[in-house]
């Protein structure tokens, strides 16, 4: 590595320095502002930075190419998952004011945690070296392990906290583990590099598989894939809503990004395998054990693990670029609806998050119903009803995995659809059939609240109703993978 870095440089990594700036500037201002105006002002603040940055990410689109010696990589693959996280920043930031302000918590290090956070998960996907990919993947944990104990007069947010950081400390470790193994298997942690030496081997190396195998076990456990799921319902239930609503997507599309270069581009061996015994578990363990929750948070935390199934169907589609394809759209479909749907449920909650059972629901379709019309657009969307985008987004991985020949993985995936539809439409026949369980009103729903459910609501019926443009750009982007 020889030289100082340019200006082109910076540029590419323009988001990130901005997210940055911006978490430090709410912690600096934190002490300075006065307790009842700290929560609104650091909002604002948070808020304007994700909003930079969102900005900022069109500039970085215009610097494209490698920076920072070949370590960082900007194409459409990377400026599309960097605007989808800093997108799903911007909405968890304005499902946040509300939520902040009726559980009592203070505000102060949330809103620099998330946009520390999002940095991390920027940082993952236009990472092309994988020792960078371990530090943005520890950035972004970090940052997701203190927000899952926000909820500090809660013991149940504290054990969510200390047991999803004690196991992806685990994980993290099989990961960097990988990555040491496939550096002895190939001579280089660069992705590409790392492709390139497998490809001239007449026969690869078992450490190369070894290091997949490694590598695959600490991404499985970032995404909640089975059988590295065991963390997910627990600490679902005990983070708070909003924070649930980001570490359920943010993370996760910026993994399923790393996940995508790792396969598709570095090749990685025994790949296949892995992913379809991965998915088949993840769709069919998900599905089965939601269906006998009664608490929604932990019910959508079952169905977060089936969705990361159905994800995953589109990687074991290796031949040609219609798996990434299918894996991007999915991906952006899936934040969509469910950082919607935990923005509902924050708000509904109440003070202590009190009600998050289904029975909790009964009769929200009269007592709220703006509310719980918006909550069943985002259910239908996880069941994969026509006109949104659940509905494409199944439809591409399945039609993807056909064309591979995976017929045995989409028949298991079709069938844990159907499975997955009843426990979604338990929550919405409770809604609008059932008699209320109490008669408290629902609160009104906020301006800023009421944005980021918008915003949500028309990504999902947009990607429902016109998915072309996004695929287009799904597909230019695939091109730079492969």
């Amino acid at each position: 590595m020889n030289g100082t870095p340019q200006v082109a440089d910076y540029l590419r990594i323009l988001p990130e320095i901005v997210l940055s700036v911006f978490g430090m500037a709410v912690m600096l201002l934190d002490p300075l502002l006065e307790e009842r105006r700290r929560a609104k002002v650091l909002g604002g603040v948070g808020l304007v930075g994700a909003l930079v940055a969102l900005v900022s990410t069109f500039c970085m689109a215009k610097q494209r190419g490698p920076a920072f010696w070949n370590m960082v990589q900007v194409d459409s693959f990377s400026v599309f998952f960097h605007f989808l996280v800093i997108a799903i920043t911007v909405v968890v930031v304005l499902s946040s004011y509300e939520y902040m302000e009726v559980q009592k918590i203070r505000a102060g290090e949330y809103y620099a945690l998330l946009l520390f956070g999002a940095v991390g998960m920027c940082l993952m996907s236009s990472a092309v070296e994988l020792v960078l990919i371990f530090i943005a993947l520890e950035i972004s944990s970090i940052s997701t392990y203190i927000l899952a104990g926000f909820r500090r007069r809660a013991a149940i947010s504290s054990e969510s906290s200390v047991k999803y950081f004690l196991l992806g400390s685990f994980a993290t470790a099989f990961f960097l583990y990988g990555v040491a193994l496939m550096f002895g298997a190939t001579g280089s942690t660069s992705i590409a590099v790392v492709s390139t030496r497998l490809q001239a081997e007449p026969t690869v190396p078992v450490l190369a598989y070894a290091a997949f195998a490694l590598m695959f076990v600490g991404l499985g456990f970032k995404v909640a894939a089975a059988p590295f799921h065991v963390w997910t319902p627990d600490v679902y239930e005990g983070a708070p809503s909003p924070v649930v609503g980001f570490m359920s997507t943010g993370p996760k599309a910026a993994v399923f990004a790393v996940l995508l270069r790792i396969i598709f581009e570095a090749h990685a061996p025994g790949a296949l395998w892995f992913v379809w015994a991965a998915a088949a578990l993840s769709m069919t363990i998900g599905n089965l054990a939601a269906l006998v929750q009664t608490n929604v948070k932990r019910l959508l935390a079952y169905s977060s693990i089936a969705h990361a199934g159905y994800l995953l169907i589109a990687f074991a589609a290796l031949k040609g670029t219609d798996g990434i394809i299918s894996a991007m759209f999915y991906t952006a479909s899936y934040a969509a609806m469910n950082v919607g749907a935990f923005a509902v449920i924050g708000h509904f909650a109440g003070a202590g998050e009190r009600y998050i059972t289904v029975e909790d629901y009964a009769g929200l379709g009269r007592r709220s119903p703006v509310l719980a019309a918006t909550l069943t657009i985002f259910l239908l969307s996880l069941i994969g009803i026509p006109m949104t985008g659940g509905f494409f987004a199944k439809f591409y991985v399945f039609s993807a995995a056909l064309q591979n020949n995976l017929i045995w993985l989409v028949m298991i995936g079709v069938l844990n659809s159907a499975i997955g539809a009843y426990y979604y439409l338990r929550i919405i026949v409770t809604m609008y059939m059932r008699e209320p369980n109490h008669e408290e009103a629902v609160p009104p729903v906020s301006f800023s609240l009421g944005s980021a459910l918008a915003i949500s609501v028309v990504a999902t019926l947009y990607l429902g109703i016109l998915p072309g443009r996004v695929l287009d750009y799904a597909r230019s982007a695939a091109e730079y993978i492969r």
